[in-house]
């Protein structure tokens, strides 16, 4: 009799195990939404100084078509400036190739075809004689042949980026930069106007450090476009060298401004609405260097605004050799930080109107959450609205109560075929037995 169970348990079994299948066929499902996947993009930052690379990432399936984009990662090109390049921009392209690497290490290689990549050169192209053929000769082959595409951006998005970036971020409202921005050359050629003939005098660079330049890179600045004479000698070297005069300097600042003209109620400079100042601000970018470098490397107070004006009279008293005793390893930058600290310190005063009640509103940051503030974030963010998104993964599920009621049916399947084979085993020990 025991042989004859044993031989009736397999196909018992499997009848029992067919039977639990049909009966999965006529449990309810529904659809559900699987974590979307992450899609990544790429801006390349080229600014007058340095480059930065920043990766973003943003779930695939987008909400309101837009991406909630954030940042993944970051990367320092080494070297200079963009337009330190002018005379090679092949050399640019290969600057590149160290982040571009990290890049290719931490953007999945499934969506490396999808990154789109975007070189923003707003600044550094400024300073460029023919700055419309560095977009396509910055496009070395490997970012070609590696990212699914590449585009550049000029300075009419940089703004509203910014503020983008910001209000993404933290919810905070923003600071535009000026038209006419402090890089080095752009003021050191204003200055050079002041001094006249083949050497001239910088009030915001530090006693002791001197130059050279050349009188046709002079007049290619925007901000000396409108004084250009009609003809003068392209090769002529015009040495320039610093005086540490802060008053000066604040007028040649001063300078860069427009406040003569205004079709509106009120105005900023050169003719730009803006309402009264009210509310809380972020600096950043310029701004943030700037006021860091005074705090820690300086060690100044800057919380208040006659601590601010006493900081900038005092960093643009310093020496070549204070400074370069204060920062050895900033000697390229040093020169400049009188006239940035000078610049940001009346930009804000009398630029925007953050005197000494509305100073305390505004809190300079590197940083807002985990990204880093500047107009890189925004100018991504946006352009997710070209990027289609992905549809939404879906997989079959049960309810709960379906999926309970399986388990128990399995599990008494399980239970049943122990309990034969107990029994089995007990038979066979009886005959044993006897």
């Amino acid at each position: 009799m025991a042989g004859k169970v044993l031989s009736l348990l397999p196909p018992l079994l499997l009848a029992a195990a067919g039977l639990a299948g049909l009966l999965l066929l006529y449990v309810p499902t529904r659809d559900v939404r699987e974590l979307p996947a992450l899609k990544y993009g790429i801006v390349l930052d080229a600014g007058s100084s340095h480059t930065s690379m920043f990766i973003y990432k943003w779930p695939a399936d987008k909400e309101n078509d837009t991406g909630i984009v954030g940042q993944h990662s970051s990367c320092d090109v080494r070297g200079g400036g963009i337009s330190s390049y002018a005379d090679s921009p092949s050399r640019a392209g290969q600057s590149l190739v160290e982040c571009l690497d990290q890049a290719l290490q931490e953007v999945p290689e499934e969506r490396h075809v999808s990154t789109p990549l975007y070189l923003g050169a707003t600044a550094g192209m400024r300073l460029l004689k023919s700055p419309s053929r560095w977009p396509a000769q910055l496009r070395i082959q490997p970012v070609r042949s590696t990212f699914g595409s590449t585009a550049s951006t000029t300075g009419s998005t940089r703004t509203a980026s910014s503020a983008m970036a910001v209000t993404r971020s933290s919810g905070g409202c923003w600071l535009v930069r000026c038209r006419c921005p402090t890089t080095p050359a752009h003021l050191h050629y204003c200055a050079l106007l002041e001094g006249g003939g083949t050497h001239g005098f910088h009030p915001c660079w530090p006693r002791g450090y001197s130059t050279h330049v050349l009188l046709q890179d002079v007049y290619e600045s925007p901000c000396t476009a409108a004084q250009r004479p009609q003809a003068f000698n392209n090769s002529t070297r015009v040495s320039l060298s610093g005086t540490s005069d802060p008053a000066l300097c604040r007028g040649l600042i001063m300078g860069l401004f427009n406040f003569s003209s205004c079709r509106f109620s009120r105005c900023s400079f050169s003719g730009i609405f803006q309402p009264p100042v009210a509310g809380n601000f972020i600096a950043f970018s310029a701004f943030f260097y700037t006021m860091d470098f005074l705090r820690t490397v300086m060690g100044l107070p800057v919380a208040t605004w006659p601590q601010l004006e006493a900081a900038v009279v005092t960093v643009c008293n310093q020496t070549w050799s204070e400074l370069q005793a204060r920062a050895p390893g900033e000697r390229a930058r040093l020169p400049d930080h009188c006239a940035g600290a000078m610049f940001v310190q009346q930009l804000l005063s009398r630029g925007y109107g953050f005197h000494e009640r509305a100073f305390g509103a505004v809190t300079f940051q590197k940083k807002a959450g985990d990204a880093a503030v500047g107009w890189a974030l925004g100018y991504m963010l946006n352009l997710t609205n070209l990027i289609p998104a992905e549809p939404p993964a879906l997989r079959k599920g049960t309810d709960f109560g379906a999926w309970v009621v399986l388990v128990l049916l399995f599990a008494a399947m399980l239970l049943a075929a122990f309990v034969l084979l107990l029994r089995q085993a007990r038979s066979a020990d009886s005959s044993g037995a006897i």
